[in-house]
């Protein structure tokens, strides 16, 4: 029987410009869904796991083509909830070379924003979950959301489901006084934390020394000395740090950095891939699910650290929010060494 996982989010509708255009100069743009519990959810799916994703939506056309497009990839909507006005949109603009993406929210107001605490039965959905998941972005949305998450982590400890968080501050949401005011509370339900360098200085107040990813500068005792940090602070499992060193918007070097109680007591250090990049967007949700899948089905931690990185950087070379590979082609990948090249 395939093991039940759970994320709660909000899914956006994503119109990005084609061919690495400008906003100012595109006629068009690529429709698609995606937001970060959502794509944790699609790429879970993807793993084989009986994935569920918990939103408000309205009833209207759009609200429907968003579950649609979940259930395209075999995740579960059972749960989602109908109502409110709008689906939060999002603009990208991709970049290339030296110049940086751009994103434009146009999210206020969505319908998951004003979710209601008994809109979701949350001892009914977390039945026979092993794994609930959210991100920093989810509280990021406001008083009523920040309520129904309380409500879903409460009752995921009661019910013994292991609780993971991936910080993903940001700050056109909301700021680093007000991020730390409700997430360092909420840590005291999280057993699995992921972060980055920013992540964790602006949501937690902490930050790794001697580093500059800007100038592609990282000190991996500095990272290790953070992580380390985190998990005795707050009494975590595990903490995991993505590693992203950006020699330009096209071409980064990704790795990451476990530590836990089981095999890496010692802060352990993934392969670093070195990525050409195509959509960088849900990267870290690629992470993520990889982490998740591999704490729940590998027998060491330094294996589900690898299959992580190694998710993630085959999501970094697909278009759009979502990581569509199997979990076949992430083992191929770490079998080539990080070349994708494999021996036939």
């Amino acid at each position: 029987m395939p093991i039940k996982v759970l994320t709660f989010g909000e899914i956006m509708l994503r119109l990005s410009t084609p061919n690495y255009e400008r906003f100012v100069q595109s006629q068009s743009f690529d429709v698609t869904y995606g937001g970060g519990e959502a794509n944790v959810a699609v790429s879970l799916a993807n793993f084989g796991m009986d994935s569920y994703f918990v939103t408000k939506l309205p009833k209207h056309e759009i609200g429907q083509a968003a579950i649609n497009h979940l259930r395209r990839y075999g995740v579960k909507t059972d749960f989602i909830v109908r109502g409110g006005e709008r689906v939060g949109i999002y603009f990208l603009e991709t970049g290339a070379s030296q110049r940086a993406s751009k994103v434009i929210y146009d999210r206020s107001n969505s319908s998951v924003s004003q979710i209601k605490k008994d809109d979701v039965n949350w001892s009914e959905v977390l039945k026979d979950t092993i794994w609930f998941h959210f991100t920093g972005i989810t509280p990021a949305l406001g008083s009523k959301v920040q309520e129904v998450l309380i409500e879903a982590c409460k009752k995921a400890k009661e019910n013994g489901t292991k609780v993971s968080c991936d910080l993903n501050f940001r700050a056109k949401l909301w700021t680093e006084k007000e991020a730390q005011s409700v997430m360092i509370p909420l840590m005291e339900y999280v057993d699995v934390c992921i972060a980055n360098e920013e992540d964790a200085e602006k949501s937690l107040g902490m930050k790794p020394k001697n580093t500059n990813i800007h100038k592609a500068e990282l000190d991996e005792s500095g990272y290790f000395e953070l992580a380390e940090s985190l998990k005795e602070k707050f009494g975590f499992d595990a903490v995991a740090i993505t590693l992203r060193e950006s020699f330009s918007a096209s071409r980064n070097g990704w790795s990451a950095l476990l530590i836990d109680n089981k095999d890496c007591k010692e802060p352990y250090r993934s392969t670093k891939y070195d990525i050409q990049i195509v959509d960088r967007v849900g990267g870290g949700d690629a992470f993520a699910s990889g982490l998740i899948y591999g704490l729940l089905n590998k027998d060491n931690s330094k294996d589900a650290l690898e299959f992580a990185v190694a998710a993630s950087c085959l999501k970094q070379t697909i278009p759009g929010d979502f990581n569509h590979v199997s979990v076949d082609e992430v083992e191929k990948l770490i079998k080539s060494g990080g070349s994708g090249r494999v021996e036939r």
